[in-house]
């Protein structure tokens, strides 16, 4: 799991990647969810996922960037799933 040392006035927030995305679950520091998708765009495999996915905190979706985050919310990133 990557950790980031957190900011004065920042949440710890854990960002985990559900299905095919593949990743460990990593903490951030952040305001809101604007200030997560920063910290997730840097990472070139993450980028493509963050225009299809949705998005929860702590198992309710949200569409608003400008969602507050507060310390120990989980972000979920759920990609899209096909069915039959």
């Amino acid at each position: 799991m990557i950790k980031y040392l957190k900011k004065v006035g920042e949440a710890m927030v854990k960002v985990e990647f559900l299905g095919p995305i593949g990743k460990e679950p990593m903490e951030v520091e952040a305001r809101t969810l604007r200030d997560v998708a920063k910290v997730l765009q840097k990472d070139e495999e993450l980028k493509k996922w963050l225009k299809e996915c949705a998005v929860a905190v702590n198992d309710r979706l949200v569409q608003d960037l400008d969602t507050e985050l507060k310390d120990g919310d989980r972000v979920s990133l759920l990609p899209p799933v096909c069915g039959g």
